[in-house]
């Protein structure tokens, strides 16, 4: 009995130092962080606190901060070095607070099936939430928002890695498992097929669950970081490696690093080339992360630059009305991407997810206005909406007379769903980025221009 109070006692020290408790001065600044209730889509019941610093660029970056199990959005905020680091680098931090039940209190939902594809509903998509308020509200900018937790914040960093690629351009996780690693709540620690120091899957399994959890998504990969100590026994330290096999697999890599050092004293580092980094923290246990690692997880992001000043860049004026001509083929073109919507391979199969492009002109992004509201690709296939809710896949299929095939152009720039009255929105500028559904906010990455083609 006396061991195993011990045991319980150490285990609870190790996760108020994961939950954010840990003795660390508060940033000195005239910001404060606030708390967020009306932020949009809030599936998982979630709080949200922002910390926006005064000194910033005009489109700041956003970082989203996670807590440990038992812990809560402020209290990361007081006990880790984001908040700091974003007054010396100009970065927005979001710091949710998770509200589901398992383990030892409240931690983030990485077991339902809900949570374990894109747009499913519960955490994740409050997360997405609350990165569109920062992005809409602040003017963070779309193309630079990262993800870092401890434990419980380190898991949902990898899972909203494999969810949110498209949203999330890098990841720091901190104490974290593979994403897919809990079947359920009651697999959460201290028990359970995942961290009871059994799970060992292939790397080919573990890459097959991320790319399992948006189908069709062909973009790029978010780089990720992992941190873990050699004497983690609540969440153990050979997860670490069934990460790496996970990330290096997703982003196609071989499990042989292309360098090993030790940066600081205990801290062996392996690189598998730029995209995944793993620290060994010899001798740690449940407490990450200590001094110095939150700056090292901003460096990874590429946000350790001193912010710039000055006003916003204009914002460009759409040249899509509302009287578009019917029947003329157009491209559809991004405000903020300059690339158009495109069906890959110019595939015809229903189902086909549509994508951001390079512009070339080919039938596969020659899209026809119709007089009842569809725009057509092939004369016979229509833009058609998977869903009506935030996140709902944009997608080809044979034409019929629904509503999910029906489009206002709006004089905004904005195209709307007939059914859904949400707009079509990208997270992302790059080749590969897959177009979707979301709440009409008007921002330049839900703004296109139709231009002829001739």
């Amino acid at each position: 009995m006396r061991r195993t109070r011990a045991v319980l006692a150490g285990l609870a020290s190790s996760l108020l130092l994961a939950m954010g408790f840990v003795a660390l001065s508060s940033p000195a600044s005239a910001a404060s962080l606030v708390e967020v209730t009306n932020f949009g889509n809030n599936p998982g019941g979630m709080r949200m606190h922002i910390y926006v610093p005064d000194n910033r660029p005009a489109n700041p970056a956003i970082v989203v901060a996670m807590h440990g199990c038992g812990g809560s959005g402020p209290g990361f905020y007081s006990g880790s070095e984001f908040a700091s680091l974003s007054n010396q680098y100009g970065f927005i931090v979001i710091y949710p607070s998770a509200m589901q039940e398992a383990g030892f209190g409240r931690c983030f939902d990485t077991w339902s099936d809900a949570s374990k594809r894109r747009g499913g509903g519960s955490d994740p998509v409050s997360i997405e939430s609350m990165v569109n308020y920062a992005r809409t509200q602040h003017g963070g900018d779309i193309n630079r928002v990262y993800a870092t937790g401890s434990s419980s914040g380190g898991m949902m960093t990898q899972h909203m890695l494999a969810v949110y690629p498209d949203l999330f351009k890098a990841g720091a996780s901190f104490m974290g498992v593979p994403f897919n690693c809990f079947a359920n709540a009651a697999a959460y620690p201290p028990g359970g097929p995942c961290t009871n120091g059994s799970m060992n899957r292939t790397p080919q399994q573990w890459g097959d669950l991320v790319r399992a959890a948006y189908p069709g998504y062909t973009g790029p990969r978010p780089p990720i970081q992992l941190w873990h100590g050699t004497n983690d026994t609540l969440v153990p330290y050979s997860l670490l490696q069934e990460s790496v096999e996970q990330w290096t697999n997703v982003h196609g890599l071989s499990q042989t690093p292309t360098s090993t050092d030790t940066p600081q004293a205990n801290w062996n580092r392996r690189r598998f080339g730029t995209q995944v980094e793993a620290y060994a923290i010899q001798g740690a246990g449940h407490s990450l992360p200590s001094s110095g690692m939150a700056r090292v997880a901003i460096q990874f992001f590429g946000l350790d630059s001193t912010p710039p000043t000055g006003t916003p860049t204009p914002t460009p004026t759409p040249t899509v009305s509302p009287t578009t001509p019917p029947n003329s083929a157009n491209r559809i073109v991004g405000v903020q991407s300059g690339r158009c919507i495109d069906v890959p391979n110019a595939s015809r199969d229903n189902g086909t997810r549509v994508q951001l492009y390079d512009c070339h002109g080919q039938s596969n992004q020659s899209w026809t206005y119709t007089a009842s509201k569809q725009l057509r690709v092939y004369g016979d296939m229509c833009l058609d909406a998977g869903g009506s809710g935030n996140g709902a896949g944009i997608q080809i299929y044979s034409c019929h007379s629904q509503t999910n095939q029906q489009w206002n152009v709006n004089s905004n720039g904005t195209i709307s769903g007939v059914q859904s009255g949400r707009c079509l929105d990208v997270w992302s500028t790059s080749n590969g980025a897959q177009v979707q559904l979301y709440d009409c906010h008007g921002q330049t990455n839900q703004q296109f221009n139709l231009v002829p083609l001739t």
